[in-house]
């Protein structure tokens, strides 16, 4: 994100949580973000299948944060090695 677009970003973010979450197969979402600009999202999902078939509801997603993108995200994938929860 741009560098002090955070207030706005996490506005936009916060406003979206229920498609956020609607998503099938979202069981945790996690961002986080510095006032540079930096952060990332971090997402578990059901599985690599549910992900891949969420793409275009994530791509729709990230496009109403265009305005505060310094450059499109690259989504990567990784096998979930642990997940605690207090």
């Amino acid at each position: 994100m741009k560098p002090g677009s955070k207030d706005a970003t996490t506005a936009i973010m916060n406003s979206l949580k229920s498609e956020i979450m609607g998503m099938p197969g979202i069981h945790n979402f996690i961002n986080v973000a510095n006032d540079d600009g930096s952060g990332y999202v971090i997402s578990v999902v059901e599985s690599e299948a549910t992900s891949n078939a969420n793409a275009v509801k994530v791509a729709e997603l990230w496009g109403a944060f265009s305005d505060h993108m310094e450059a499109a995200p690259t989504a990567v994938g990784y096998d979930v090695v642990a997940n605690w929860k207090n």
